[in-house]
């Protein structure tokens, strides 16, 4: 059979067809199939509204879940004092997370909910909050009639009074519900989630519940409170069997590990049995985050834990539990610290084949007004009382029996920042998961942090350092892979970026912890790179201060914009367990108390700081011994 012959057109087009499908795999564009996180994404993941027991227990509180999400994203809305308020910057994405205990409760009171009325408590508390004229209450023994009853009475003890399983379904079913209404995948995520008021003994063990899915999987469900159980364990067994029943996923945040009087990382459980692997395991399956700094105090590092570490007293609260119903005993705090529980969970795995403390690092607020607003110079507090006001900063936030804590101890603190594929629910989540987080205590500076074997020194000056870092290594949140030769030691590449809208950096850290052979957990600090010319080694000098405190300002005029640099572990023994994270840290501006006696033309006492130095913490990035590999 003679074939017929082919255009000169068709010949042109197949060689052309031919000459595509052999560079189809060797694209011209360096970024065709590219996975990597381009971009990280900035957002709270642990705020609270009038929804909340504890925000709302007056007649007059109005931030709800829908003013929450519409000043995230940017909008001007008005706070409780009156005054308009909106963020320099909109987040990217938002939890609006109140208290699963009497989740909704004084609001739909107010609204003289049938459901609840038809319930005798539900309805003498209708009356009690009706006939209610506290606005402030910052201890147990100011309190009266509703407050006394529900806040005092039950929420605080944990000993539920009212119950009403249709009443709490509903109020679930309308979280899920703001969350997608105001979901907007591409440009503004928002998380259906709550949170887990665990406090035995006033003792903190609360977590943000986070789901990843929408109202079609949420609504099969309702919150799982303290008043159920406040065992952690109890709680992962609600999270795994949503993920059974629904096929979505879910996870948990501790936050405030500060104020768990040595509960939140002690080794064992709450019935008083040492962990066991299975107890490891759920445990790191189910909380892979730690919320390590916010309003109520920084977790990252104690200074009686860490005596060497010049930067380890920030912004401390270590007084006492939850409410300072119970004072802090030293041995207490390596169960409390992120770094201590750390160097703990490499005891545990040695111990159980498992790290139940594998965890990495965001901050969040944990706001009460409904404003994610954590910037020192646009802080909005914790609660409706520690608004800005002439007189906020001499205000008690809580009185006890023999403790003051003023409002000026207060941080303005903190967001969560992701490095995520995409502005979207999923891409978020997933980057949650896998740990590839950081935390900021406000300011929005861009943290790289990857570990590696064959990082070069030239890597930390190149224009496309963050795919050299995912190509020669493993980004925060990740596992170093076995050594590939004898006598190598890990070399880890890091980058830090200024806030655009904020201070210059004086230096990036990376922190150590590790094992040794006899046991013992140890841990250094390395400056890795400094601002202003000075080179790492000995003790780096300060790098001074332009804060001018009258005036609440301060100069960029020393510090860096952008620091990197590629740091090689010298002293690496492949025999021992370890962990690296990164430290970076502004230059000192003025701290938030600074700010309001500048516009309220006030006089603090002299103990009020006036100074701070801004700081993000990464996720770890963990190494484990070939003979110690599961």
């Amino acid at each position: 059979m003679r074939l017929a012959p082919r255009s000169p057109y068709a010949v042109w087009a197949l060689l052309i067809a031919c000459s595509g499908a052999a560079l189809a795999a060797d694209s011209y564009s360096p970024y065709a199939g590219e996975a990597h996180p381009p971009r990280v994404y900035w957002g709270d993941t642990h705020l609270h509204t009038n929804m909340s027991a504890d925000a709302n227990l007056s007649a007059d509180v109005r931030m709800g879940p829908d003013e929450a999400y519409r000043f995230a994203k940017g909008e001007t809305v008005h706070a409780q004092n009156g005054m308009s308020v909106r963020l320099q910057r909109p987040l990217d994405f938002l939890v609006v997370a109140d208290h699963a205990e009497y989740l909704g409760l004084t609001t739909k009171l107010l609204a003289a909910d049938p459901q609840l009325l038809a319930n005798p408590v539900g309805k003498r508390w209708h009356a009690l909050l009706r006939a209610n004229t506290a606005r402030v209450i910052v201890s147990a023994a100011e309190a009266s009639g509703y407050t006394k009853e529900m806040m005092v009475d039950s929420f605080m003890p944990q000993r539920e009074v009212l119950r009403d399983e249709a009443f709490a379904a509903s109020v679930w079913k309308e979280v899920a519900a703001n969350a997608d209404r105001h979901n907007e995948p591409g440009r503004f995520s928002a998380f259906a989630g709550y949170e887990w008021s665990s406090m035995p003994e006033i003792d903190n063990l609360h977590r943000v519940v986070i789901f990843r899915d929408g109202f079609d999987r949420t609504s099969q469900v309702r919150a799982f409170s303290a008043f159920d159980s406040q065992d952690p364990e109890e709680l992962w067994r609600y999270l795994a069997d949503y993920e059974r029943k629904t096929g979505g996923e879910v996870l948990a945040i501790p936050h405030n590990s500060n104020a768990s009087n040595g509960r939140m990382f002690e080794l064992k459980d709450m019935q008083g049995r040492a962990l066991t692997r299975d107890y490891a395991e759920r445990r790191a399956r189910w909380e892979p985050l730690l919320e390590v700094t916010q309003i109520k105090g920084d977790s990252e590092a104690h200074p009686l834990l860490s005596p060497d570490d010049a930067f380890a007293d920030f912004e401390t609260w270590d007084r006492g539990n939850l409410l300072f119903s119970k004072p802090k005993e030293p041995w207490m705090l390596q169960h409390e610290y992120a770094r201590a529980a750390l160097k703990l969970g490499l005891q545990q795995y040695a111990a159980l084949g498992v790290n139940p403390f594998k965890f990495g690092m965001i901050g969040s607020s944990d706001a009460h007004t409904g404003l994610a607003a954590v910037e020192e110079n646009n802080f909005w507090g914790k609660v409706i009382a520690s608004e800005p006001s002439p007189d906020r900063w001499r205000k008690p936030f809580f009185k006890g029996e023999a403790l003051e804590v003023r409002n000026s101890e207060l941080a303005a603190s903190g967001y969560a920042a992701v490095w995520a594929t995409a502005n979207t629910r999923e891409a978020i989540f997933a980057a949650m998961k896998r740990r590839e987080t950081y935390a900021s205590t406000g300011p929005r500076m861009t943290v790289r942090f990857f570990g590696g074997w064959d990082f070069a020194l030239g890597d930390a000056h190149a224009p496309d350092l963050a795919r050299r870092g995912y190509a020669g290594g493993v980004p925060m949140g990740g596992d170093l892979p076995a050594p590939p030769r004898a006598g190598a030691a890990p070399g880890f590449l890091v980058a830090a970026l200024k806030d655009p809208e904020g201070a210059n950096l004086d230096r990036v850290q990376i922190v150590k912890g590790w094992h040794d052979a006899d046991g013992a957990l140890h841990e250094k600090v390395h400056d890795v790179a400094l601002a202003d010319g000075r080179e790492p080694g000995a003790p780096a000098a300060s790098i001074g201060s332009t804060i001018d405190v009258a005036r609440a300002s301060y100069s960029n005029s020393i510090g860096d914009a952008e620091l990197t640099a590629v740091w090689r572990d010298t002293g690496f023994d492949p025999a021992q367990a370890a962990f690296y994270y990164a430290r970076v840290i502004e230059i000192p501006t003025p701290r938030w108390t600074a700010r309001d006696a500048e516009h309220f033309g006030v006089v603090m006492d002299r103990e009020v700081a006036m100074v701070t130095q801004e700081r993000a913490y990464t996720s770890p990035i963990w190494y484990t011994p070939a003979d110690a590999r599961r």
